[in-house]
C-alpha cells in the first residue's frame, strides 16, 4: 500500500462515494417515495461512512484514524442492515439488494484491512523508537 496524501486517494473512499451516488439515485425512485424514514436513515448511514473516513484521515494520527475507521465500519454495518430491511419489506428486488449488500460488505472489508494496515504500521513505528 502506497502513501496517501489525501483521503480522496483511498480506494475505500472512492468505493464509498460510488456506492453513495448509486444509493442516492435509488432513493429518487418511486419505490422509496413513501419510505421516507428508511430513505433518510440510509442517506445518513452511507454518508457517515465517507464522512468518517475523511475526518479520521484529517486528524493526522494513527490512533484517531483507526477510531474513525471503526466508526465508518459501524456505519457500513448500518447500511447493510437497512439493505436487509429494504429486501425483507420488498421495496427492492432481492438481486438488487444482493448487489448493494456485496458492495457495502466489500467496503467494510476494505475498512478492516486498512485498520490492520495502520495498526501494523504503527507498531513498526513504535518498535523502531525503542
Amino acid at each position: 500500500m502506497g502513501k496517501y496524501t489525501t483521503f480522496e486517494d483511498l480506494k475505500v473512499y472512492k468505493a464509498t462515494i460510488a456506492l453513495t451516488v448509486e444509493i442516492f439515485g435509488l432513493l429518487k425512485k418511486a419505490e422509496f417515495k413513501k419510505e421516507t424514514a428508511i430513505s433518510e436513515q440510509l442517506k445518513r448511514a452511507i454518508l457517515s461512512v465517507s464522512n468518517n473516513i475523511a475526518e479520521g484521515f484529517e486528524r493526522e494520527t494513527d490512533k484517531e484514524m483507526i477510531r474513525f475507521l471503526f466508526i465508518a465500519k459501524a456505519s457500513a454495518g448500518e447500511v447493510r442492515n437497512l439493505i436487509n430491511v429494504i429486501e425483507a419489506t420488498e421495496i427492492l428486488n432481492p438481486l438488487h439488494c444482493s448487489d448493494l449488500r456485496d458492495k457495502i460488505e466489500n467496503i467494510s472489508k476494505q475498512l478492516f484491512n486498512y485498520i490492520k494496515f495502520i495498526r501494523n504500521k504503527a507498531s513498526i513505528n513504535l518498535s523502531s523508537n525503542e
